[in-house]
């Protein structure tokens, strides 16, 4: 059931269903590209979020009726589904190597297999981006091997490199900048995810895909070196996705 909450006088919130999963996901996507594809007088930006939509506007110029139009909106969301559609995917080369990978060592015991094959799994599968949040380009990235989840760290490390690919729980994410954080480290990937001198600043958005490729230290500092090179770009590609959303986080 479709909710209209308020967040100030220039902020509404459009809640979809109480999970977490890509169907629902795939309403707040549909809703946001419906809304900035044919903006509302006022409309100033849409924020996506696991389950709901926040879309901020000028309260001056904003329609009176915008609860009724976003709700009605959002009920029309809710015959998205696609049976095909064409998804955006980021590639990260990642090196899952040393000191980049600290705590792989834990997730290998704690799913009681070797370090090769939590590469494996880890690589094996593409991600889904559900948001980005914490800090400005972290990726929530939903679909990991079941049996790769751990708990977050119980004492937070204070800093935390940009690029570390880590898990927490039974999510993937890409630190974008230095930062503490309590998520397990067991890679990193030379990507610059947030640089503010870069047009667009972050490479991911909600809605995007990540495959991680393993790569050695060697590549890894090669590509490190290319990824501060005016005018580079990150292999993002275009590939057709059958929708099955039958997979949760």
């Amino acid at each position: 059931m479709e909710k209209i909450l308020h967040a100030g006088d220039s902020c509404i919130i459009v809640e979809f269903e109480n999970s977490i999963d890509r169907k629902t996901n795939a309403r707040v996507q549909a809703l946001r590209e419906t809304i900035e594809k044919k903006p509302f007088r006022g409309f100033i930006e849409t924020i996506p979020a696991y389950r709901s939509l926040a879309i901020s506007f000028d309260p001056l110029l904003a329609p009176d009726d915008l609860d009724k139009l976003l709700l009605r909106l959002a009920q029309n969301a809710g015959n998205a589904h696609k049976e095909e559609e064409i998804r955006r995917l980021l590639v990260a080369p990642t090196c899952y190597e040393g000191d980049f990978a600290p705590d792989i060592e834990k997730i290998a015991a704690n799913a009681g297999i070797s370090i090769d094959e939590v590469i494996r799994r880890h690589s094996a599968g593409d991600y889904y981006c559900y948001m980005l949040g914490f800090l400005p380009g972290f990726p929530y990235l939903g679909g990991m091997e079941p049996s790769l989840s751990t708990p977050r760290l119980e004492t937070p490390r204070e800093k935390i490199p940009a690029g570390s690919v880590a898990i927490g729980g039974n999510q993937t994410g890409i630190y974008p900048i230095d930062s503490p954080g309590g998520w397990n480290l067991i890679g990193k990937t030379p990507l610059r995810l947030f640089d503010p001198t870069r047009n667009p600043a972050i490479l991911l958005e909600a809605g995007m895909w990540v495959r991680f490729l393993p790569i050695d230290m060697a590549e890894f500092r090669r590509q490190e070196t290319l990824a501060a090179l005016p005018g580079w770009k990150p292999e993002v590609r275009e590939e057709i996705y059958r929708n099955s959303y039958e997979a949760a986080l």
